[in-house]
């Protein structure tokens, strides 16, 4: 198997383990309320608060990545959600589990930035889609894991275990990174020539940063709160968390299928609308339905249609000059809104006293979507009569 094989596998692992302790507080969401005393509001704002640090760190995480090395960057973020977990699992108090997952996430948010580019130096100009495809499936895999492992650990272990497991797959992805990843010998360190981006290409970036993070809302909502809908109506917690996670692996393939038929149809857009709305009514009907297993497949099949799609509209805007901080909004962006949105869903949880406004809200958020694509779509049209206009004048593309 050619050596770059092996290194997207070791990428895949890593990133997992963000995943999976990123999932790790929904997965055991009842049983975690019960231990600390809080509400549904208090674990939303404990699952949201790991990507705050976001905020801060996606604009220049690439920048820091050049200065210091991809690799001694991911390893620092490694240790610091290896940090950040064990230090969940020294004490109950509140203020430490938000302590520690702030700074596990300051952690994971430098695998998140950097991991893409490391997967892209060794597979431009090989199979980069392929590769692509197979590290974003990376975060539905470790979630679905979290929600399939982790309630039975803290059914019979408890959730001192829970920390310690998660701990534990951060390790092995650290010492897979520190013993096994390497720079490829091909890699261009030339950097490319600085460009500025104008107003009208940020607001693109910040509309396509929109949609992606209320996408991610909308599946968030699933696999934090669908396990504690399902306890609510009868369910054990042990049986919850790995039904809800058949959705996380159903996605594991719908993903790389929404991609596909969006570069087959080159209807991309068409592709997103479709799979969020029919992502938002499968969502609202799966808090409704005695069918759960189902209705829970079927949202499985359609929630990662639009993923894709949706990671591909801020190639339509930003140039090679202006990619890295054309991305650098779009995280920024991204991360801004996630903790907030999980902190609303625990709230209206905790106000109409069932998880099940949790999903409600998820949907909503989905139904939003195409209104910023509709808005994503007007910007482009803009900038392209302008380009068409300056060429009209100058002659010059």
């Amino acid at each position: 198997m050619p050596r770059r094989w092996t290194i997207l596998a070791v990428l895949f692992v890593a990133r997992a383990a963000f995943a999976f302790q990123f999932g790790s507080v929904g997965a055991v969401a009842p049983q975690l309320s019960q231990s600390l005393g809080a509400s549904l509001a208090d674990i939303g704002v404990l699952i949201g608060v790991y990507f705050a640090p976001g905020v801060l760190l996606a604009f220049p995480g690439g920048t820091i990545g050049r200065r210091y090395g991809d690799k001694a960057m991911v390893l620092a973020g490694l240790l610091a959600m290896l940090a950040g977990e064990l230090l969940m699992a020294s004490s109950a108090s509140w203020s430490v589990q938000i302590a520690g997952r702030l700074i596990a996430g300051a952690g994971g948010i430098l695998l998140s930035v950097l991991m893409t580019k490391m997967v892209a130096d060794w597979f431009t100009g090989r199979e980069i889609a392929t590769a692509m495809a197979i590290f974003v499936n990376s975060w539905p895999v470790g979630i679905a894991i979290s929600l399939m492992l982790l309630p039975w650990i803290a059914t019979r272990f408890g959730l001192h275990l829970v920390n310690l497991a998660v701990a534990g797959w951060i390790l092995i992805g650290l010492v897979l990174m520190a013993f096994f990843y390497h720079e490829p010998e091909a890699a261009a360190s030339v950097e490319g020539e600085r460009g500025s981006v104008t107003s009208e290409t940020v607001c693109a970036v910040i509309a396509a940063s929109s949609i992606w993070c209320l996408y991610n809302l909308g599946l968030v909502m699933i696999f934090s709160f669908g396990p504690t809908m399902l306890v609510e109506q009868g369910w054990s917690m042990a049986a919850a968390g790995p039904t809800i996670s058949i959705v996380l692996w159903l996605t594991a393939i719908s993903v790389p299928v929404g991609g596909f038929l969006a570069d087959l149809t080159k209807r991309g857009e068409a592709i997103v609308v479709a799979g969020c709305i029919g992502f938002a009514l499968l969502t609202v009907l799966l808090s409704r339905s005695d069918q759960v297993l189902p209705v829970v497949i079927a949202v499985g099949a359609v929630c990662g249609l639009p993923a894709g799609a949706i990671m591909s509209l801020p190639a339509r805007v930003l140039e090679p000059k202006t990619r890295a901080v054309g991305m650098g909004i779009f995280y920024t962006v991204f991360y801004a809104g996630s903790p907030v949105g999980s902190a609303i869903g625990g709230k209206l949880s905790t106000s109409f006293g069932s998880a099940s406004a949790a999903l409600d809200f998820g949907a909503v958020m989905l139904l939003v979507c195409p209104v910023i694509l509709w808005f994503f779509r007007r910007i482009v049209a803009g900038q392209s009569a302008g380009t068409s206009l300056d060429i009209e004048r100058t002659g010059k593309p």
